[in-house]
């Protein structure tokens, strides 16, 4: 277990200062029997409460709690009493009427006891505040790291989809009764090279197939050729692509052939840079 990030969690200072509910009561106790930097730190913060509550403490003489409940008494009384309750203290034996002064001034240290506690509501309310705000702060973190997740998970989805319903479409085309496939083996000194052209008779639509194609430089493309009545006609470019590949419509042909071109294509094949190349067998 994290004990230091539980411990910054804010959780020992709600259960001291009576905010956590019973389930926090009960896990901050059973861990504090588990591990000592958690007790260590529980005990840490009451000592801290309690010094700054009676830092300013005043220890009152021995005998005053006698004169201190006289002179309370006296302070809820008629002012017409004053001078009997004067007369009440005279009569404590050794006890000068001078000190009713001295009472008064002890009795600055009931203020004292108020401050004191002051201060605790005031310590109280700041770390019950910094409490709520560490936990709005981990659950607006949570919040948006669900949400990032959420955004992720549908982006991915939508990936998916895409290319499960290029993937059916190229199965379509593949299975079409009417389309032709036109296999491109690799030429001499590029036998690893292998692709495949599917070629619809009805609509002259041309699609490519890299099955397995050389790695090439960024500055450079390969270049599908139909060759028609012995001249090379341009068939398309050759992107990366999911599937097939839909490249230039056309009518007839009698070969393909697969080159290696400047990015951006050529208007005429490099012959010297050919990869692959099949020619197109009628069908019966």
């Amino acid at each position: 277990m994290d004990t230091k990030t539980y411990i910054e969690s804010g959780i020992i200072e709600s259960y001291v200062l009576g905010l956590a509910d019973s389930t926090e009561v009960s896990e901050l106790e059973m861990l504090c029997a588990q591990y000592p930097d958690i007790k260590q730190a529980l005990d840490d913060f009451e000592r801290q409460i309690e010094n700054h509550a009676f830092s300013g403490e005043v220890t009152p003489p021995a005998d005053l709690k006698h004169k201190l409940m006289l002179a309370l008494a006296d302070e809820f009384e008629p002012e017409a009493e004053n001078n009997n309750a004067k007369n009440r203290l005279t009569a404590i034996p050794g006890f000068d009427t001078a000190d009713t002064d001295t009472i008064k001034l002890q009795g600055n240290s009931f203020w004292k006891y108020m401050a004191a506690a002051s201060v605790i509501l005031l310590v109280a309310s700041g770390v019950f505040n910094y409490v709520q705000y560490n936990k709005l702060q981990s659950a607006t973190t949570k919040y948006e790291a669900l949400l990032t997740e959420r955004n992720s998970l549908q982006a991915s989805n939508g990936i998916f989809e895409t290319r499960l319903n290029d993937f059916q479409k190229s199965v379509a085309i593949m299975e079409n009764p009417d389309v032709l496939k036109v296999d491109l083996p690799g030429i001499k000194g590029k036998e690893n090279n292998h692709a495949t052209v599917y070629w619809d008779n009805k609509t002259k639509d041309v699609y490519f197939l890299s099955a397995k194609m050389d790695k090439i430089p960024e500055d450079k493309q390969y270049q599908l050729w139909a060759i028609v009545d012995g001249k090379p006609v341009n068939a398309g470019l050759i992107t990366d692509c999911d599937g097939l590949c839909k490249l230039e419509n056309i009518p007839r042909a009698e070969l393909f052939a697969v080159t290696l071109e400047p990015k951006g294509g050529s208007k005429s094949p490099t012959l010297s840079d050919m990869y692959v190349a099949g020619a197109v067998l009628k069908q019966s």
